[in-house]
């Protein structure tokens, strides 16, 4: 939708024939009588002024990024779709898209391309940009922008698009020269979001862009957006202060290094703890759970030793909640797992006490050698 400011011609040729019909009314009927061409030639001349004027009206044009969502569409209404996407910014964001994961939740972004043109004659606009229609589930989606001006791959140059016609988001500074194509920001913002105002499934919104010329007259575009949100979980383990450091890679490892029977010389990070029949070398680690979008606020979390050691009469996996103990030995079935915790929450951080059991026994079951585990957590959001 165009709107322009021309001359009012029209408005000035009937105010002089009305003021030559009161001041001179003979004057003013012979100039009726000779006015039919006259008439024409001005309705010629409106006709070539108007059609200047819509030639230089400013345009608005949304356009597909290199490297960024399509834009489909066109005739001043467009439409992108965003694909899915969840608050852990886990998996691989939609064509066209790319995350940024953050301690609250993830931003999926991409860039968009505006061009503006129809503003000869030295004019310049300005692009601003509101959500005129918003997403149904606001407390689980928000819409953010980043102007052109800015680096639009850090989640910082982000802010919250407005939702206010009177009072529009700026895409950039003003100045924008005719036939210029600027490349800006868009993007949702999904919240870690459990409980009431948990929602999983299709959104849609839409945008309402304005190029404002210089001098007068506007264009507008509009697009509507549609995301998928999901649910999401996750667990890592870390490094707990103190302790034997936790290895990160396509699945987490931990090494006891040396032990033996008497708990002579503990690695770094490790203390011990005599028990009957051994030593229990332990350090302290952390669980870290997440997830989005479940009507749960708590999750709980298992574990079980799904890989025994070759040794298991010397060598067992324990599992306490303070380095003291007590120590109970970690299950080694899948159908009866240990329990870590029920009330697990979102984003939080949870420490627990490994063990490792070092039997100190002596004759034809002792051991001397290499040996490894495989410990398996189970995260489950109801």
């Amino acid at each position: 939708m165009r709107t322009d400011h021309s001359l009012p011609v029209v408005a000035v040729l009937l105010l002089t024939a009305v003021c030559c019909a009161i001041v001179h009314p003979h004057l003013f009927w012979h100039w009726v009588s000779h006015l039919q061409w006259r008439v024409a030639l001005a309705v010629m001349m409106l006709t070539a002024m108007f059609s200047a004027t819509a030639a230089k009206a400013q345009t608005i044009t949304l356009l597909t990024s290199t490297g960024g969502v399509t834009i489909a569409g066109g005739t001043n209404a467009y439409t992108a779709n965003f694909g899915n996407m969840n608050a852990l910014g886990a998996g691989t964001p939609g064509i066209g898209m790319k995350v940024i994961p953050l301690s609250n939740g993830a931003l999926y972004y991409t860039p968009i391309d505006v061009h503006a043109a129809g503003m000869s004659g030295g004019r310049t606009g300005t692009i601003t940009a509101y959500v005129s229609t918003n997403f149904a589930r606001t407390a689980a989606v928000t819409m953010e922008s980043c102007p052109y001006n800015l680096a639009c791959t850090t989640s910082g140059n982000y802010g919250v698009l407005s939702t206010s016609a009177l009072a529009p988001t700026s895409l950039g500074p003003s100045g924008i020269a005719n036939k210029t194509t600027v490349t800006a920001g868009l993007a949702i913002f999904l919240p870690d979001n459990n409980g009431a105002s948990a929602f999983a499934g299709t959104n849609t919104a839409t945008i309402t862009f304005t190029l404002t010329r210089s001098g007068g007259g506007t264009d507008t575009a509009t697009l509507t957006i549609t995301a998928v949100t999901q649910t999401a979980v996750g667990l890592t383990l870390g490094t707990a202060p103190g302790g034997a450091t936790i290895n990160a890679a396509t699945d987490f490892s931990l090494a006891f290094g040396n032990v033996n029977g008497l708990g002579i010389g503990p690695g770094a990070g490790l203390t011990t703890t005599s028990v009957g029949g051994g030593i229990i070398y332990n350090t302290p680690y952390l669980l870290s759970p997440a997830f989005a979008e479940f009507t749960s606020t708590t999750a709980s979390i298992k574990a079980y030793v799904s890989t025994d050691f070759a040794h298991p009469a010397v060598l067992g996996l324990q599992d306490a909640t303070a380095s003291a103990g007590p120590y109970t030995a970690i299950s080694k079935a899948v159908g009866a797992q240990t329990q870590i915790t029920t009330t697990a929450a979102d984003r939080s951080s949870i420490t627990r006490y490994l063990g490792l059991f070092v039997s100190n026994v002596n004759g034809a079951t002792a051991y001397n050698g290499a040996d490894s585990a495989t410990l398996t957590f189970t995260l489950t959001v109801p």
